[in-house]
């Protein structure tokens, strides 16, 4: 069994700065957090059945050290998409990408997190799923392979569903899978000569112009700082006087 985890490397928060044109400037990046979930259950389900785990990424040079880390954690070999005219690409661009690059691939499963910690889109999963004709098994709290196909549990508002599909598939996992471990110091040795392979958009048979700034399909048109809060009001009293405080404010709003 071959699973393919696409893992993106995020700014760490905190350390985000916009430059002029609005764009982040990611000095330090980490591991997408969703996407470690997803990677996790993916190391559970091929040491317990066999198989290797592979990453794919798109991003900057520095997202190496994100995709380091998670070979450190188990992972088989990475690849990288990374091109200076990838900056600025929009979801649908990504997507394209993304989909050239899983082509030069053969999986058996494909594992997204539920969104990114950068962009909250959630929508690369589908779309990708729609792209290479993949069957789509969405928010999945349990992951079970079976003969030639998956079995997942779906959270839904009344529980969980079960959706099964045939191989090769995409599954979008969230944080109900499990918590992710931390890397071993042997993890880490290891992790120093895992295969990481690089790929330019040249690589990938796409042109430049198609993707990046000049072939966004959106645009930001403006920014600005959000509007200063007011202070809190604080109520230091009893518990009978502060349960009265408390009411006495949001029925004069009207909330109650």
């Amino acid at each position: 069994m071959h699973i393919v985890v696409l893992l993106k490397a995020v700014p760490v928060v905190g350390t985000e700065r916009l430059d002029p044109s609005a764009y982040v400037q990611r000095a330090q990046l980490e591991a997408n957090g969703n996407d470690e979930y997803v990677l996790e259950k993916a190391l559970k389900l091929t040491e317990a059945n066999g198989g290797e785990v592979s990453l794919l990424s798109m991003g900057p040079p520095a997202a190496l050290d994100a995709l380091r880390k998670a070979l450190a954690m188990g992972a088989t070999r990475a690849y990288h998409v990374t091109d200076d005219a990838i900056a600025g690409s929009c979801i649908r661009a990504t997507v394209a990408i993304l989909a050239a690059a899983l082509r030069k691939l053969e999986f058996d499963l494909l594992f997204v997190g539920a969104d990114t910690s950068d962009g909250l889109g959630g929508v690369v999963a589908p779309a990708l799923a729609a792209r290479l004709g993949l069957p789509y098994l969405s928010y999945a709290s349990e992951i079970e392979p079976l003969d030639g196909g998956v079995r997942v549990r779906r959270l839904s508002a009344a529980g969980y569903d079960v959706l099964e599909a045939p191989t090769p598939a995409l599954v979008m996992g969230t944080q109900v899978l499990g918590e992710p471990r931390y890397p071993s110091l042997r993890g880490i040795m290891q992790a120093r000569s895992k295969e990481v392979v690089t790929w330019s958009l040249a690589d990938l048979g796409i042109e430049p112009p198609s993707v990046g700034e000049s072939g966004a399909t959106t645009r930001l048109t403006g920014s600005k700082a959000p509007p200063a809060r007011s202070g809190a009001q604080v109520v230091r009293a009893s518990p009978e006087e502060s349960v009265t405080a408390v009411i006495d404010f949001l029925a004069a709003r009207r909330l109650i």
